[in-house]
């Protein structure tokens, strides 16, 4: 009876790691497409190897905006959502904070979820990391580039330069 409960777990286990894989990938397929300006940070770890500490800049737009809100100044911890206006490029701009009247977007403009710990905003990520001794491929990096899923999650796909243009590996996905 214990053989099966162990391989009933370990199917069940294979099974909701295969589904997360999978809905990865197609948000990394469908996703629509949209830079943050950022500001790389010590750009390598002994312990983790080559990688690029992030913060992006539409952070401080989302810093101020918690400031000027009585009902989010004080929380150091809780998820969100805000709009942004993308330009020609699809360089996301600060709009205002989502709200539940958001499903009336304009045509240029995304919602995009972030989360704040200890007053912090976080994207989806909070680092990038690159092959072993190509790090000085990326100290030109000035945005990410993420694809945001139907509910506004960000999924960071590669860094470019400040002309848009990709930087380090061709087989990165676009």
């Amino acid at each position: 009876m214990s053989r099966i409960v162990v391989v009933i777990t370990l199917v069940a286990m294979l099974a909701l790691v295969n589904v997360s894989i999978w809905s990865k990938e197609r948000h990394l397929a469908q996703g629509d497409t949209v830079y943050l300006e950022l500001a790389p940070v010590d750009p390598r770890s002994l312990m983790q190897g080559d990688y690029m500490t992030l913060r992006f800049a539409i952070a401080d737009d989302l810093q101020q905006a918690h400031s000027l809100d009585p009902a989010l100044s004080d929380k150091r911890v809780f998820d969100g959502a805000f709009v942004a206006q993308l330009d020609d490029n699809r360089v996301a701009h600060f709009s205002r904070l989502a709200s539940n009247d958001a499903k009336s977007l304009a045509e240029d403009e995304i919602i995009i979820t972030y989360r704040v710990r200890n007053k912090r905003v976080k994207f989806a990520t909070n680092a990038y990391f690159f092959k072993e001794g190509t790090g000085q491929e990326f100290t030109s990096a000035e945005y990410g580039q993420f694809r945001v899923n139907d509910v506004g999650e960000p999924l960071l796909t590669a860094l470019y330069d400040k002309d848009l243009v990709k930087l380090g590996d061709s087989d990165r996905l676009d």
